[in-house]
C-alpha cells in the first residue's frame, strides 16, 4: 500500500513582525511615562519663583505672611508661606556692647594723651583686635637702656589709670631698630626690647593693673614699621606698643600626643 505524502510546511518569514510590534509598543509606553514625569505645572512654578524673589529682595524685620496667587492654576488651593525675619544671634548684643566699650576707652586715651599725640610721640589706633597705643622710645628710655625716664612715668600712669578697672588682656611689646648694641647691659636687641616691655609691665602693676592681665613681649628689630635706612625711620621703629585686646579669651590649645 503506498504511503500518503505529507504536505510540505512552508517557513514563515514574517514572525519577526510580532517581536517588532511588541518592542514598538513598549518603547511608546516608555516615552509616555517619561513625558508624564517631566511635565511641570508652569503656573505653580511661576508663583513660587516670584514669591521667593520678592522675599529675598525685601527682607522684613518680623515674620510676614505671603499669599501665593493661584489664579492661573484652575482648581489649585491658595497657599501661605511664612518667611521668618532675620533673628539676632545670641552673641550680637555682647559684641555690640564690647565694641562700644572699646570705642569709649580709645576716646578716653586719645583725650588723655592729646598733647603727646599732637607732638607725634604717641599714636592711638583701634581695630577689630583692640586698641593699640604706640609710644616712641624717645620719651621712655635712654639709648641702650631699659630704665624708664622720670618724665615718661606720668604718661604711662595716665594710661594705666584708664585701663586698670577693665578686664581686657594687655600685650606690651618692645621694639628696637636694627643697630647692634656695642656696649651696655644687654648682649642684643632681643634682651633690650624684652626688658623695656617688662619695665612698662612693672609700672602698670604698681599702678593697680592686675598682673595676670599683662604679658611682656620683645620683638627686637624684626617688626619694623618703617625701613631702617635713615635716622628718622630708625627712631620711628624704636617704640613700645600697648595692645589692649578686645577679645578677652586666653585659651591654650592642647595637642594630643601621637604615639610613635
Amino acid at each position: 500500500m503506498a504511503r500518503r505524502k505529507r504536505a510540505e510546511e512552508h517557513e514563515n518569514h514574517e514572525r519577526w513582525l510580532v517581536s517588532y510590534a511588541d518592542f514598538i509598543t513598549l518603547l511608546f509606553a516608555f516615552f509616555v511615562v517619561m513625558y508624564a514625569i517631566s511635565s511641570v505645572n508652569e503656573g505653580k512654578y511661576k508663583v513660587l519663583s516670584n514669591s521667593l524673589v520678592d522675599a529675598f529682595k525685601q527682607p522684613k524685620q518680623s515674620a510676614e505672611l505671603i499669599r501665593l496667587d493661584n489664579q492661573n492654576v484652575p482648581g489649585a488651593p491658595q497657599k501661605l508661606i511664612v518667611i521668618p525675619g532675620p533673628t539676632m544671634l545670641p552673641n550680637d548684643g555682647k559684641i555690640e556692647a564690647q565694641t562700644k566699650k572699646m570705642q569709649g576707652m580709645a576716646g578716653d586715651l586719645r583725650e588723655t594723651l592729646g598733647t603727646l599725640i599732637d607732638q607725634g610721640k604717641v599714636k592711638v589706633t583701634q581695630s577689630k583686635r583692640g586698641i593699640a597705643v604706640e609710644i616712641s622710645d624717645s620719651i621712655l628710655f635712654d639709648t641702650g637702656r631699659a630704665d624708664l625716664q622720670p618724665d615718661s612715668a606720668n604718661a604711662l600712669l595716665a594710661i594705666a589709670e584708664r585701663v586698670k578697672d577693665a578686664d581686657n588682656l594687655i600685650q606690651i611689646e618692645g621694639h628696637t631698630d636694627n643697630q647692634p648694641i656695642r656696649a651696655g647691659l644687654f648682649p642684643s636687641n632681643w634682651e633690650l626690647s624684652a626688658a623695656r616691655a617688662a619695665s612698662v609691665v612693672r609700672l602698670f602693676q604698681s599702678a593697680g593693673v592686675a598682673p595676670q592681665r599683662m604679658v611682656a613681649i620683645g620683638y627686637a628689630e624684626f617688626r619694623p614699621v618703617e625701613s631702617n635706612d635713615t635716622l628718622e625711620s630708625r627712631a620711628r621703629n624704636r617704640r613700645v606698643t600697648l595692645n589692649i585686646l578686645a577679645d578677652n579669651r586666653d585659651e591654650v590649645a592642647v595637642l594630643p600626643l601621637v604615639a610613635r
